[in-house]
């Protein structure tokens, strides 16, 4: 039986994945029922399949991130262990597993949608439009993290009849599938401006869609702000820099038609509305505290205190013995020195109660800082230095009501509410020496910083991809002697499963499969 789940995954349609809802687990939780699911459940089963690697979850957070992004990130503090730059294996797994879960999740809506007369197909398209933005968003940072991947003939066990040879999936070059997304969400960005979706049918959209609760707006929004993500993404990659100058030109010189998130209100997450739901953050309390990984890192703690950050007294708490001091962990002590400041209580804490013990801190897709950030990177490739710095400084605004507006949000009060900020303190913070954008040259890692501070551990897989990007905030790491691979890896090796049970396929990419072998956009 083991071995047949294995198979599933890596042939890469797994149907017995599906969606954990009461409401729609007897659709399509065992195969032979496939043919009494319909459209709607199956967007709803899709969206869930991976809710827990968008949700903060403890299993992502504790097994998945604790001991690999969240460090090379410097987003948290650590204590220095032999072989602490190989990524786990448990979390490579599960986390490869739940995506081809996902995807096989995926390709049953593309089947059941198939197989509908033309006009349900019309007037059902706005799901599988939506199905396929949210798929790409994913992939996205499946390929950010591993390279090439079985995705154009993946998750296809189903529409092959059972037949497990067959559905086998071969390798897509990462370039290849980045190409081909951007290419749909293109067509997407322009379907979404003339589609409309009839009174009845948008009934049911909201109540399936529990991602933009069936706003049409925000779905164009979410197209056009992943674009914009994924074309800064492969800016620098020769083939496809025209490309990316050309699309991301286009869509913020037209709002109207290309509109893309520009405010926490429009924000694209998962909100948590009732607890009595199996929509929560439960768990992050554990998946950020248990074992010490709710630590913070020097640099972080020196950046926001010496330059007056708001975000700080939000984001993080003081030591319990740390007589109100924010203090971080230095990533080069030796690793008893480390322990010693751990067991001593002054290191500073993420704020759990705006964090790990925040109930109802949603599940972040794409917000408005990261998008402005990204409009400030584009400017200020562009020459134009002044909507650089707009953008630049518009985000750190939007940072800043980010995350005051996530604790109020909090149903914890393990730290007392933290004093209001306002426009003065934030103007102070951008004026500040370290932050302004006139008096330093390197606009990029201005930018590149930010990044670093709004993403810290809420978006960990968007937060490694800049960081290897851009190789900037610069972060500096203690070697680890007792293990070949001394430095952080700059991409994660494929899952063994894939070696054993998808073998001739694994053959064409097992000579990438180190890590050291850089993602096509990282060309630093």
């Amino acid at each position: 039986m083991k071995s047949k789940i294995y198979i599933a995954f890596f042939a890469l349609a797994v149907l017995s994945v599906a969606c954990q809802k009461s409401d729609f687990a007897s659709s399509y939780a065992d195969p032979s029922k496939i043919t009494a699911t319909t459209v709607e459940k199956q967007f709803t089963g899709f969206l869930n399949a991976n809710k827990w690697y968008v949700l903060p979850d403890y299993w992502n957070y504790f097994v998945v991130l604790r001991t690999s992004l969240q460090h090379w990130n410097q987003a948290v503090g650590w204590v220095n262990t032999d072989n602490q730059y190989i990524p786990p294996s448990a979390g490579l797994g599960d986390r490869w597993n739940t995506y081809y879960g996902f995807l096989a999740q995926y390709r049953e809506l593309e089947k059941v949608f198939g197989q509908l007369e033309a006009v349900d197909q019309k007037d059902r398209r706005i799901y599988l439009v939506a199905a396929t933005i949210y798929l790409y968003d994913h992939t996205q940072r499946v390929v950010d993290l591993h390279g090439d991947i079985p995705w154009s003939t993946a998750g296809r066990l189903s529409e092959n009849g059972g037949d497990y040879e067959k559905s086998y999936a071969k390798y897509d070059g990462a370039e290849v599938v980045y190409a081909k997304m951007l290419d749909d969400l293109k067509a997407f960005a322009d379907e979404l401006n003339t589609l409309t979706v009839s009174p009845g049918i948008q009934v049911g959209f909201k109540t399936q869609d529990f991602v933009n609760k069936g706003d049409l707006a925000s779905w164009k929004r979410y197209c056009n702000s992943l674009r914009l993500r994924m074309l800064t993404r492969v800016s620098g990659v020769p083939s496809l820099q025209a490309r990316a100058n050309t699309e991301i030109a286009s869509i913020l010189a037209d709002p109207a038609k290309y509109p893309v998130v520009t405010s926490n209100a429009q924000n694209i997450q998962i909100n948590v509305h009732d607890l009595n739901t199996d929509i929560h953050s439960k768990n992050f309390r554990s998946g950020l505290e248990d074992w010490d990984g709710n630590v913070a890192g020097q640099k972080m703690i020196d950046h926001m205190k010496t330059s007056g950050d708001p975000r700080l007294r939000v984001m993080f708490e003081p030591g319990l013995n740390a007589a109100g001091e924010y203090k971080g962990l230095d990533p080069l002590l030796d690793a008893s020195a480390q322990t010693a400041l751990v067991a001593g209580g002054t290191l500073s804490l993420y704020n759990r109660s705006t964090m790990s013990r925040n109930q109802f801190f949603p599940g972040v897709v794409i917000n408005a800082a990261e998008v402005s950030l990204l409009m400030a990177e584009y400017y200020i490739k562009g020459n134009n230095d002044a909507q650089a710095k707009a953008a630049y400084e518009n985000a750190i605004k939007q940072s800043v009501e980010f995350y005051y507006n996530v604790r109020k949000l909090s149903n914890d009060a393990t730290t007392p509410a933290p004093a209001a900020t306002n426009d003065t303190e934030i103007n102070d913070y951008i004026t500040s020496a370290a932050v302004n954008w006139g008096s330093n040259t390197d606009k990029l890692n201005l930018i590149a910083t930010q990044k670093w501070i709004h993403f810290n551990v809420v978006q960990p897989v968007d937060l490694w991809a800049e960081i290897r990007r851009l190789d900037l905030p610069k972060l500096t790491f203690r070697d680890d002697i007792a293990n070949a691979q001394k430095q952080p890896p700059v991409r994660w090796f494929y899952p063994t499963s894939e070696s054993i049970y998808n073998p001739t396929n694994y053959t064409s990419v097992s000579g990438k499969d180190n890590l050291a072998t850089k993602i096509f956009w990282d060309v630093k």
